[in-house]
């Protein structure tokens, strides 16, 4: 069985798609760039008519403007701390990173960060984007106004890393303190465009609210042994629901009941895919997969995993008006509907991000 990766991050969009090909994604009009394919599949949000299912949406009805789509149309910058808005008065030019490199490392506590831990040993250019604490607070602070304090009740860290400009902007990971607690981690360089930001903030708290300590009990074994297979396909064989990799999910989880919903015809298909040991060979046959069943993915990333899959469809869940139609893409952004607890948070997220705008 092949390990699933503990890390779950999302790019800067309107790259690519999983095929390598330069295509034109834009997210909520945005222009693409013309940045050159990473080798990793990368998410877009608005989705080709060739290569993504187009979502049958409602028009949204919006007499005030007062509605998520016309909100996150109407970003143009980062909201600073208070609600002000502009460009951090720290000025950076671009630099070409070849690896990852964590620049800073903060303590969550509550709606705030503290304690900034400085990474040593990096050059001077990346010293200028570790300096920028206004530029990071931002950031935090932008997600912190988004999402709603009781649901990141089990973030403790917040990291500001970098690995080169329009490559990966974000992920989530269990700490390394705890099982059952989580870190963000936010690139810099890429957190600059607010839609794009946006969209991967989401993202990437729809893994928080489907993989959180709630949903999926972590696996002790696991964590306590990181870089033993043997352990991790015991804990995998033994789980008898969805198996993320972190732990064995609740019944009644959210993931659980996802992927119980939408992956059982799909799942031996996609596993055997999964365990392509070459990394051309494994990102082809993904691209074969979604082109395959492109009518059930919001898009080209949410294939990667069941996992990925919820946290995309979320994100359309949550950025887009409801849709009505009835492709299995529809149908995966329509699950979270069934939930009134998560039609509630939507509407509490939207107001909070609508607030941010009219700040």
């Amino acid at each position: 069985m092949k390990r699933l990766a503990p890390i779950f991050l999302v790019t800067i969009l309107g790259l690519a798609s999983l095929s390598c090909m330069a295509v034109n994604r834009t997210l909520f009009g945005e222009p693409p760039t013309s940045t050159p394919v990473p080798p990793t599949p990368l998410p877009t949000f608005s989705p080709t008519p060739t290569l993504a299912p187009t979502l049958t949406a409602t028009p949204d009805s919006c007499p005030n403007g007062d509605c998520i789509t016309a909100c996150v149309d109407q970003m143009h910058s980062l909201p600073q701390s208070g609600g002000t808005g502009g460009e951090s008065k720290t000025m950076h030019r671009a630099i070409t990173v070849n690896k990852e490199y964590t620049l800073v490392t903060y303590t969550v506590v509550g709606d705030h960060i503290k304690d900034p831990l400085d990474q040593r040993g990096l050059s001077q250019n990346l010293k200028d984007y570790q300096k920028d604490r206004q530029t990071q607070h931002r950031i935090w602070d932008f997600f912190a106004a988004i999402i709603p304090p009781e649901q990141r009740k089990f973030l403790r860290e917040f990291i500001v890393f970098t690995d080169g400009k329009e490559n990966l902007l974000a992920s989530v990971s269990q700490s390394e303190n705890s099982p059952a607690e989580w870190v963000l981690s936010v690139d810099i360089m890429d957190a600059t465009n607010p839609k794009d930001l946006t969209f991967t903030l989401v993202h990437e708290y729809g893994h928080l609210l489907t993989l959180n300590p709630s949903q999926v009990v972590p696996s002790q074994r696991i964590f306590d042994n990181p870089n033993s297979d043997k352990i991790y396909n015991q804990e995998a064989d033994a789980c008898r629901t969805y198996f993320s990799g972190e732990g064995c999910s609740n019944p009644d989880s959210y993931i659980n009941k996802f992927f119980a919903r939408f992956w059982p015809d799909i799942y031996s298909e996609w596993s055997k895919i999964d365990n392509i040991e070459n990394e051309d060979d494994y990102y082809a046959a993904l691209d074969r997969f979604y082109k395959k069943y492109r009518d059930q993915f919001v898009t080209d990333y949410a294939p990667t995993s069941p996992a990925e899959d919820i946290a995309e469809s979320f994100s359309f869940f949550t950025l887009r008006p409801k849709p009505t139609g009835e492709t299995i893409a529809d149908q995966k952004v329509l699950f979270f509907y069934d939930f009134p607890e998560l039609v509630q948070l939507r509407a509490q997220m939207g107001h909070r991000l609508c607030g941010q705008v009219k700040n």
